[in-house]
């Protein structure tokens, strides 16, 4: 599924931009909202960027070229965007050779293009996901002639490699393994948007990792909007096998996972990657009826769910366990709700990332009548929170005691104190006379909060 010759077309337009901008120092500015594969899509972006000549903008008002990664997920993050998007119409009136792109899971939308077309006549071009890397040729037809572009689908799926990255932390990365999904969740936009699945060929992602881990990156984080369905020579599990086996001092994280694909055989990875990779699981349940996981078409009911919750636990049994939730789905009865509330009860996740249910146009709920009322979605809402609220602590509660290693990310000057986070993906907070941001130390935990840990380095 991989295309080069895509990459070389790619190169010529960052060439023939970059003579065209050559000694004008001219900034960029990408705005990225949504998902980590988003977050992924715009260190390319940034690459490309960088790469026909453009440097990074301090601040919005002097940027030459702003392009916006837009997310289609949620109604809240498209209004987001198009609201931000419209405060920028005033410094293209200021610099009318500004260039304005939209790309991202939004400009795979054929209404919302039409929209940006009618109501936000700047805009230069739209691009969505699959066509990121028409981004220069785009650019390039707007600076010779004013050409506007609207991609709104793709010439192919192809998977396009080599692409210039620049990414803005530097012991962190994000590496994409595969693209699109098959399973068409009926409140889900992502397939329309992103297309099916495909995957990278596993020699192109280790090598990606082996360089990273070579230039001093201590965590990696697979993607794909369904990570382990990945298929190439090797299934998912054989893929985090071989980059367990790197030589190094890293840790490796996947998401998002799909119930129905977590196999035996990834778990038995996970459990014998010697730490490699973290002890952590995002695993979306999304409800805890059966009924409605069948509305959702999520293809597992409540008891496979938990036998992959049981399998885990017994594999590593000091593995986290997220979960998303989606309140208020069509349909949702109080019963429904309740079985919810017991799943949560009966997992004991460490932390629910949950959502009131959104309709988005073109899935197949969207046609469905939405008879949860919004008094009674925030009602459930509150009650799941306060229900996960007195477990979360209790999952936290049992590190205490223990020593574990912990990637520093930030200080915070306030408290002074340093962050960072576990294998299990849980933020710890400590005080130290001086620790090099983006290494590994030893904290021993001495006391636990619903959100974070508390310790010291042990030295």
């Amino acid at each position: 599924m991989s295309n080069n010759s895509a990459f070389s077309e790619t190169n010529t337009y960052i060439n023939a931009v970059s003579t065209l901008i050559r000694g004008r120092g001219l900034h960029y500015l990408v705005l990225t909202f949504g998902c980590q594969q988003n977050e992924s899509d715009s260190e390319k972006i940034r690459g490309m960027c960088e790469a026909m000549g453009y440097t990074p903008s301090p601040d919005g008002e002097r940027a030459d070229l702003l392009i916006v990664n837009t997310c289609a997920i949620r109604e809240h993050a498209e209004m987001k965007a198009l609201s931000i998007l419209g405060n920028f119409k005033s410094h293209k009136i200021e610099n009318p050779d500004m260039i304005i792109g939209v790309v991202g899971c939004m400009a795979a939308e054929k209404d919302v293009v039409a929209r940006i077309k009618r109501s936000f006549s700047f805009v230069s071009f739209t691009a969505e996901p699959a066509s990121l890397h028409k981004i220069p040729e785009l650019v390039s037809n707007a600076m010779i002639n004013g050409e506007k572009s609207f991609l709104a689908t793709p010439d192919s799926y192809d998977i396009v490699e080599d692409m210039p990255v620049v990414r803005l932390n530097k012991f962190r990365a994000w590496v994409s393994v595969m693209y699109g999904c098959n399973n068409f969740c009926s409140y889900c936009i992502v397939p329309y948007v992103r297309g099916r699945e495909r995957s990278r060929d596993s020699s192109a992602i280790i090598k990606e990792c082996q360089e990273l881990i070579s230039a001093g990156v201590k965590e990696i984080t697979l993607l794909g909007q369904n990570v382990n369905s990945y298929r190439s020579d090797i299934n998912f599990a054989g893929l985090v096998t071989r980059i367990s086996e790197i030589e190094g001092d890293f840790i490796i994280r996947f998401m998002t996972s799909h119930p129905k694909d977590t196999s035996d055989e990834l778990i038995r990875a996970i459990s014998t990657s010697g730490g490699k990779i973290a002890p952590h699981f995002h695993l979306p349940l999304q409800s805890g009826s059966d009924a409605v996981l069948k509305r959702m078409n999520r293809t597992y009911d409540l008891e496979r769910f938990m036998s992959t919750v049981d399998k885990l636990r017994l594999a590593v049994p000091d593995i986290a366990i997220t979960t998303d939730i989606i309140v208020g789905f069509p349909g949702e009865s109080e019963e429904d709700f309740s079985k919810t509330l017991g799943a949560l009860r009966r997992a004991r996740f460490d932390m629910v990332y949950a959502f009131i249910y959104s309709e988005r146009k073109g899935t197949r709920s969207a046609t469905w009548e939405d008879d949860v009322s919004k008094e009674i979605k925030t009602d459930r809402m509150t009650r799941l929170l306060k229900l996960q609220g007195e477990i979360s602590p209790e999952r936290n509660e049992r590190f205490v005691g223990q020593t574990l290693k912990v990637l520093v990310e930030s200080f915070d000057g306030q408290e002074g104190v340093y962050i960072g986070h576990s294998p299990h993906n849980k933020q710890v907070r400590f005080a130290c006379e001086r620790v090099e941001i983006g290494s590994f130390v030893n904290v021993l935990i001495k006391s636990a909060k619903n959100t974070c840990l508390i310790g010291t380095v042990q030295v």
